[in-house]
């Protein structure tokens, strides 16, 4: 598995790995993670990827979280 970029963006941990001929996108967000795989063959270049953390698809990404985190909580407070 080769990386290809990490770095964060609004506290979010954005990793993009290159492994078994697919791009690998990994979304961290305190106790949870998103993963998404792309085929390569799909990307003309590696940066075309940044529409994945750019715009709306990362507003859905971070809006997801937000759903996350208020399940994860609600359960959390169960125990």
């Amino acid at each position: 598995m080769r990386v290809v970029k990490e770095f964060n963006q609004e506290n979010i941990r954005i990793s993009v790995f290159s492994w078994n001929s697919k791009y690998i996108i990994k979304y961290e967000l305190g106790p949870m993670e998103q993963t998404f795989k792309i085929p390569e063959m799909d990307v003309v270049a590696e940066t075309d990827l940044e529409i994945f953390w750019n715009g709306i698809f990362f507003d859905k990404v971070k809006l997801r979280f937000k759903e996350m985190g208020e399940s994860f909580r609600s359960e959390v407070e169960n125990l």
